[in-house]
């Protein structure tokens, strides 16, 4: 496993073409893709968002959806990580757990440790976070690692809180 980056509890490395099973198996919970309303509809599906989706941005980026795994025991937990998203030229941080491991503060530090991530070692000046306002836990987690509240707004054709969080090495812009 190629370990990006580790926290008290957990590990998060980059998946590989043989991690298909790991993405279809988080998906087929509809609790855990609730809000997203994105479901992975075969083995095959995860594969092609595998290949298509998640490991272009390694290379791309230097960055991307990564592996969550409990340092204590090894296990598939989830996945976190940054993304980015040209349509909107914007950094998105996301995350997705599986529901056994909801509550018990995974989302939040893995966030955390995504979002010094990107600060420390890729330089990205801002980072945003969104959730569906009925998300009460995912907003939580967004509001816990300090983005602040921007908008609700429609994107991708849902509704979503968007926060952003803003690089402290950077400057701030202001408006004139």
């Amino acid at each position: 496993m190629n370990f990006i980056i580790t926290t008290e509890r957990l590990s998060l490395c980059s998946f590989t073409k043989e991690d298909a099973s790991l993405i279809y198996e988080l998906n087929l919970d509809p609790e855990v893709i609730r809000y997203t309303q994105d479901p992975v509809t075969d083995l095959s599906h995860a594969q092609q968002i595998l290949e298509q989706v998640i490991l272009p941005q390694y290379d791309l980026y230097g960055y991307g959806r990564w592996a969550v795994y409990l340092k204590s025991s090894s296990e598939f937990v989830g996945w976190c990580g940054l993304k980015y998203i040209p349509q909107r030229d914007e950094i998105d941080l996301g995350y997705r757990f599986k529901k056994q491991y909801w509550g018990m503060g995974y989302a939040t530090e893995a966030a955390r440790a995504c979002i010094r991530y990107g600060f420390d070692k890729r330089n990205i000046k801002k980072i945003v976070g969104r959730a569906a306002p009925e998300n009460i836990a995912s907003v939580q987690v967004l509001k816990k690692c300090g983005m602040n509240f921007l908008a609700e707004e429609l994107v991708d054709g849902l509704i979503a809180m968007t926060y952003e969080i803003a690089n402290p090495s950077f400057p701030a812009i202001h408006s004139l």
